[in-house]
């Protein structure tokens, strides 16, 4: 083997690591998502029509569920679209990243606000909570990508300016519009449900950027 070629392992193991950590962490923030749905405890005399009548006052809990859910899951896939571009790490890539997950793993905290309080009088307080944890999380993409486009030797040879501009592109938007999302919480709670819903959709569509 050539020495080229051990570099290239060496490397590629590297970011495998850093890559099945990560999946991990997204892993669990998804199944965490699911804890907030709860089964209605009406004891065993329930009727049919009560427990129907349960499951649906309990919308708020399919609402965040079903919002972070595909959240979380475009969050991993852009991820692993940044991965595919990178072919080594650095210390200051590895800490962004940390704080990346960090946020990730309090998306199911956030989320649990919202399906708590949504139809309380909290429910801006809560929102605009659950909109704040995105707005980090999207200023943690734009760091990692700023990392990885600073330093260009972290990146796979064959990455050509257009496609690092149109993500660069896609992805700057994205802080100030989570802050509007976040603002927006104290004129409507579903101001930012509405804003976060139609973000996770436009982030499916900058994966096919990748």
């Amino acid at each position: 083997m050539s020495k080229e070629s051990a570099l290239i392992r060496a490397a590629e193991k590297e970011t495998g690591r850093i890559e099945a950590f990560s999946d991990g962490v997204f892993a669990v923030a998804i199944t965490l998502l699911a804890f907030n749905l709860q089964v209605p405890k009406l004891g065993d005399a329930a009727t049919p029509g009560q427990l129907a009548l349960a499951l649906a006052r309990q919308w708020p809990e399919y609402l965040g569920f079903v919002t972070s859910f595909f959240t979380v899951l475009i969050m991993w896939v852009n991820h692993h679209g940044v991965f595919r571009l990178v072919q080594k790490t650095n210390a200051r890539l590895l800490f962004v990243n940390g704080y990346l997950l960090m946020m990730t793993a309090a998306v199911p905290f956030s989320t649990s606000l919202v399906t708590q309080y949504l139809q309380s009088s909290a429910a801006k307080a809560a929102c605009a909570a659950y909109g704040g944890v995105f707005v980090l999380i999207s200023l943690g993409y734009s760091a990692l990508w700023h990392v990885v486009t600073r330093d260009r030797t972290l990146m796979k040879a064959g990455v050509s300016e257009t496609t690092i501009e149109r993500i660069s592109r896609s992805w700057r938007w994205g802080p100030p519009v989570y802050v509007a999302a976040t603002v927006g919480a104290f004129v409507s709670p579903y101001v930012t449900i509405a804003i976060c819903t139609i973000l996770w959709v436009h982030w499916s569509i900058v994966a096919k950027e990748f």
